[in-house]
């Protein structure tokens, strides 16, 4: 197939794929029969899934250009631009079935007579204000018109990654629609459906952008621009599949939900899903190398066009799974509990000790930011000791424990029972905040990353390549400051919890989300500028470490006497009226919190200290005075010696791989 034709036919493929599979399935399941009370009519229950599958297809456009072009192509040169216009394209398509999809929810749900009145106008305005599903597509349609405005305007790299992170941000309310809300299992059905539309959509507009500029790269670049997508696209399949499963088995919920018309669409879904991943492994292993032959490059494209067709048939599918009813017995009881009236779920039995080692509830985000978080530090290790290079031992043990420690409160008991029991998240709280990121750290990932991820020499940027520019970031120079990270790990506990914020993270999946990823970082950065050995642009002297941390403990300690001495009960409405009848009272738990807070969050800040004063005591005092007073002129001393020794370590292992190349 020729590119020209490929340009052409590829999206209509997609587009004509999807739409006649998202018909079938409409009338398969059942999801345009008019409803017996207040049926909107067809236009809105033909209309919103419609519009519903141009969202997704746009947002793949939107967002999957945005990332491929980040990790592939070189900004400032064509290919680069045709990525961003297509961005902004595909994002001004997204705004306007955005928009359609919102008025058609509120016909779908209200069902109001249209007209052009005053009377009209004020419904619309209250639905898109007053509730939550009108302001989730409100802000969708607004973030989508700004990033058609962005992704024209821009060009360079950082501008260009901001766009990327605002379109990723863009679609992480989508997740919070379709059955998600209704079901007994809201928590994991919604983080499924975000950790499921966010991956294929860079799975999809990343193909879409090689189609796109396929006629811009010579056939040597099309080999390297294919084999770095193909490294995002294995991502995206991984991610995908899990959170697909997850979401199956939310809405299925047994075998026999499989026979149902919402299994059936399910499964034309996960064979489409299947069959891409197989041909995503033969692109890998046979194809890509050989495009530099014409039979070769003819074959790979014709595969491609295949591949779209099923990746109209999986979003088709999709789009009709949001529309049909699943079978699972997941929906919420009409007469519910208080537990289930708040959390979704009914409540836990009694936490007894060995319950702290049998419950479970995990949380899919961070069950894969723990496996990829493993799998790529062990396969740097690997890398490096292929090389004959040696890394410490114990930085591997502590960042796997670190690792294995997080995956256990964010889907452990701590997880299970954070909701009821106050005392039980201030463990959670301390662990994120003080003791996982304190064995992190020492991993050194960074460092790590700097030497065993490969260096690109064509102008384009990888893994390595972004993870050095965002050490060297203005931003990275502010919050790497000593007393700008302290400020923040001991700020964020009074603004946090004396504040709607907290009330927020227990009302509010997505808050839950942002509570836990913010007490990690807050903690890391704070440990990172004592102790770390991956580099910042500044550190105190070893005294003056210690004495700021001496300070952090005190104010530590006295947020959780000041937690123990409440009077009332933090989010009454909430932990108050849980209905629970076993455990503590919950003022009582409360004030054990703060107890845990003051007492047992401490050990990690004693550890901290003792790891202060080990390095301290290592270090050549004369050396060291040396060194301080030259930070305190430039600011960038410890920055410029890791520099200088990453580049050492770069020319050896240049040497080491030529030599293995040489040998072969």
């Amino acid at each position: 197939m020729t590119p020209r034709a490929l340009r052409a036919l590829g999206p209509a493929i997609l587009v004509t794929v999807a739409l006649a599979t998202l018909i079938w399935g409409l009338a398969f399941g059942g999801g345009a029969e008019p409803l017996v009370i207040a049926d909107p009519g067809p236009v809105a229950r033909w209309g919103l899934p419609i519009a519903k599958l141009f969202v997704n297809l746009a947002a793949a456009g939107m967002v999957g250009t945005l990332v491929t072009a980040l990790f592939t192509l070189k900004a400032g040169e064509r290919p680069f631009d045709t990525a961003l216009d297509a961005s902004s394209a595909s994002a001004a398509v997204f705004t306007v079935a955005a928009a359609t999809t919102g008025f058609l929810t509120f016909m779908d749900a209200f069902n109001p007579v249209l007209s052009l009145g005053p009377e009209f106008g004020a419904q619309l305005g209250r639905f898109l204000i007053d509730t939550e599903v009108g302001r989730t597509w409100l802000i969708t349609t607004i973030s989508g018109a700004t990033i058609t405005v962005l992704a024209f305007a821009v060009r360079s790299w950082t501008p260009s990654l901001l766009v990327a992170i605002l379109a990723i941000a863009t679609l992480v309310p989508m997740g919070t629609q379709g059955h998600s809300g209704e079901e007994a299992n809201h928590n994991i059905a919604v983080m499924a459906l975000v950790m499921h539309i966010i991956p294929a959509a860079i799975w999809l507009g990343g193909l879409m952008l090689m189609v796109l500029v396929r006629p811009l790269l010579s056939r040597p670049q099309q080999v390297t621009a294919l084999g770095r997508y193909s490294t995002i696209a294995l991502v995206a399949f991984i991610v995908v599949a899990v959170s697909g499963t997850v979401r199956a088995w939310v809405g299925v919920g047994s075998w026999e939900g499989l026979f149902s018309p919402y299994g059936v669409i399910l499964a034309l879904k996960i064979v489409a899903l299947v069959a891409m991943g197989l041909l995503g492994a033969y692109y890998r292993r046979r194809l890509i190398a050989g495009l530099a032959h014409d039979d070769s490059s003819r074959r790979f494209w014709g595969l491609v066009a295949f591949e779209l067709a099923l990746m109209g048939l999986a979003s088709g599918a999709a789009a009709a799974l949001a529309r049909t009813p699943p079978p699972s017995d997941a929906v919420l009881p009409l007469g519910r509990t208080p537990a289930e009236y708040l959390t979704g779920a009914p409540l836990p039995p009694e936490l007894t000790p060995e319950r702290w080692v049998t419950a479970w509830e995990i949380d899919l985000l961070w069950a894969f930011a723990v496996g990829f978080g493993a799998f790529f530090y062990l396969a740097g290790v690997r890398r490096l000791a292929r090389r004959g290079d040696r890394w410490p031992v114990h930085r591997t043990v502590l960042w796997l424990g670190g690792l294995t420690l997080l995956l256990w409160v964010t889907g452990g008991a701590v997880n299970a029972y954070q909701d009821y029991l106050f005392s039980v998240h201030m463990i959670g709280h301390m662990l994120l905040s003080m003791a996982i990121p304190l064995m992190l750290v020492v991993g050194a990932p960074v460092t790590l990353a700097a030497r065993a991820i490969q260096r690109r020499d064509d102008g384009t940027r990888g893994g390595r390549e972004w993870i050095l520019w965002a050490v060297h970031s203005p931003i990275a120079r502010v919050l790497t400051n000593p007393f700008v990270a302290a400020a923040i790990f001991i700020g964020s506990l009074w603004v946090f919890y004396y504040t709607d914020l907290f009330r927020w993270s227990l009302y509010d999946h997505l808050g839950h989300e942002w509570m836990t990823a913010h007490f990690l970082i807050a903690g890391y950065l704070f440990a990172l500028t004592l102790i770390g050995v991956d580099p910042v642009p500044w550190r105190l002297p070893y005294a003056g470490r210690l004495v700021l941390l001496v300070g952090v403990m005190a104010m530590h300690a006295f947020f959780g006497i000041a937690i123990m001495m409440q009077s009332g009960l933090m989010v009454a409405e909430w932990f108050g009226s849980m209905g629970r009848t076993w455990g503590l009272p919950p003022l009582e738990d409360q004030y054990l919190g703060g107890g845990i807070a003051w007492s047992v969050g401490e050990i990690p800040t004693l550890v901290l200290a003792i790891a202060v004063a080990v390095q301290w005591s290592r270090s050549d005092e004369r050396t060291q005075r040396r060194r301080d007073r030259h930070a305190d002129r430039t600011g960038d001393a410890e920055l410029e010696e890791y520099n200088a020794r990453l580049a050492r370590l770069a020319e050896r292992d240049a040497r080491a791989e030529q030599e293995q190349a040489t040998r072969r």
